[in-house]
């Protein structure tokens, strides 16, 4: 139906009740019905189709993060046997580091080997000794106190043979002084350390 714009410009609107639809001008009724229809859509579409829509986009949304959990889940389900694999290197290179951390038994001598690798490489022991013990979660530090005199080369050959020990000692806070007979005097702390691992799950067991 085309609309008669000719038909809109010779209504009188003061004519036009509400009473009397029924004799309204076919014009008229048109507008009314076009109108009437564009508000039911509206609020058709905002009290039951938009909330739809929102729902989708929210389904939309979690559908791609369950897919991503799903390939991050299936990459590592994937590798699994890797993981494991690695997990079983990792606690083999453990054993193996705990084997080289001296037992309480062991401890005492380390000061003999220390004594005996600085000897051999011509130093002069002005001091050796343990300090007090520094607790950690897992381990416990030991370090050992050693004041040596000797020239740089002999130095350089304890921390060699230091490194070549079996149980692991760590070298830390080094200071060469001159001294009078002009040799030098070689302060360092040494470091040994106890694995406390197992005692302490035996106690926090208790």
């Amino acid at each position: 139906m085309n609309l008669d714009i000719k038909a809109l410009t010779e209504i009188d609107w003061n004519e036009i009740e509400l009473e009397n639809i029924g004799d309204w001008p076919v014009v008229v009724k048109v507008i009314c019905c076009t109108f009437v229809a564009a508000l039911v859509l509206f609020f058709s579409y905002s009290l039951l189709v938009s909330d739809e829509i929102d729902s989708y986009h929210s389904a939309v949304a979690k559908e791609v993060e369950l897919r991503n959990t799903y390939r991050t889940k299936y990459a590592v389900a994937s590798n699994l046997e890797i993981y494991r694999q690695q997990m079983v290197d990792m606690e083999e290179k453990f054993s193996q580091l705990l084997k080289r951390l001296p037992t309480s038994n062991e401890t005492p001598g380390l000061l003999d080997d220390l004594t005996y690798v600085g000897t051999t490489s011509g130093l002069t022991f002005l001091k050796i000794g343990w300090l007090p013990e520094i607790e950690k979660e897992f381990y416990t530090e030991l370090p050992i106190k050693i004041e040596v005199v000797g020239s740089y080369h002999e130095f350089g050959d304890f921390v060699g043979k230091v490194a070549q020990l079996p149980r692991i000692v760590s070298l830390h806070d080094f200071s060469i002084i001159s001294a009078n007979t002009g040799k030098l005097t070689f302060s360092v702390v040494a470091k040994t350390y106890r694995y406390e691992g197992a005692a302490k799950k035996g106690a926090a067991k208790k």
